[in-house]
């Protein structure tokens, strides 16, 4: 069993991606008329998920919805793969994102570039039907049935496509990206900020989450977490500490190793993290140096300015 009941209408389904266990999360939503899916994960991991929908009693015909936080390939890649087994579900997904899931041919070649052979093991990205893709602006609601709403929230910053999910009967937001990577077994969160990211378009986000008074967030990295507000506000302090030490280090002109030190010496949850980071299959590969280098190019522009 890889699958977890959260509440009366709510599952996780833990994807396991290469068999990297406790990493990325899907959810399921069960209404009383309407049952949705948030993320998919990649490609490879659309077994997983299925295999879940089978061992919480879901068929895939009864899946109406799939909404994604954003296309990059560990949150949407799978998407494509995944419609071809979910014969009625439609594919939520911000307006920017869409047409690069409907043609992800791009997306692709961007995430091999960018990922290299953690994007191999993730899998090709496969196309979704444009007739069932559905671009929603902010602040839509999808009725599931009963008390189960899911109100859509744009959340700029992590990536310029970037979407959030409020459900109203448990009183907790599907946050994708924009409150950063959370480990359950060091109860430490790491901020994820690959370029192109934008650090004010983040917080106001974050402000945009906080004041929706959440009681639990939903990780996609990885899991449920009470004290929504607490710590939306303890993450927008780490964002703030790193921008801090990023700014100072740009205008010396420091390498990103130094940077990178840098951080380790000044952020308590960075520190506690790195020894787990070092022996992770995926993210030792290079994803810490690749938000640190979001960061730097932030404010490399911003001195250019």
């Amino acid at each position: 069993m890889h699958t977890k009941q959260l509440s009366s209408h709510l599952y996780i389904i833990d994807l396991r991606p290469t068999g990297v266990e406790n990493f990325i999360a899907s959810y399921v939503l069960r209404g009383t008329k309407a049952t949705a899916i948030i993320e998919t994960g990649p490609t490879c991991s659309i077994p997983n998920l299925l295999t879940g929908l089978n061992e919480i009693g879901v068929r895939n015909q009864d899946i109406d919805y799939i909404m994604v936080s954003h296309i990059h390939i560990d949150h949407g890649g799978g998407a494509g793969t995944l419609m071809q087994h979910l014969p009625t579900a439609k594919l939520i997904v911000h307006p920017r994102g869409a047409p690069h899931i409907i043609h992800p041919e791009k997306l692709w070649e961007q995430s091999q570039q960018v990922l290299g052979e953690v994007a191999t093991a993730y899998g090709k990205i496969e196309p979704a039907p444009e007739n069932r893709v559905i671009a929603p602006s902010d602040s839509t609601l999808f009725d599931l049935g009963g008390t189960v709403q899911i109100k859509v929230l744009e959340t700029l910053g992590h990536a310029s496509h970037h979407l959030a999910y409020f459900d109203s009967d448990s009183q907790g937001i599907f946050q994708g990206d924009a409150a950063g990577i959370y480990f359950p077994q060091l109860d430490a969160t790491i901020p994820t900020a690959p370029a192109p990211f934008n650090l004010e378009m983040t917080l106001a986000s974050l402000e945009k989450l906080a004041q929706m008074q959440p009681k639990w967030l939903y990780y996609t990295h990885y899991g449920p977490v009470e004290n929504a507000v607490k710590r939306i506000r303890s993450y927008e302090a780490q964002l703030q500490l790193w921008a801090h030490v990023v700014s100072q280090a740009v205008k010396r002109g420091d390498t990103l190793e130094s940077v990178h030190e840098q951080i380790l010496q000044k952020d308590p949850q960075m520190k506690a993290a790195l020894d787990f980071i070092n022996k992770h299959l995926i993210l030792r590969r290079g994803v810490l140096m690749q938000n640190v280098q979001g960061y730097v190019e932030y404010f490399r522009k911003k001195l250019l300015a």
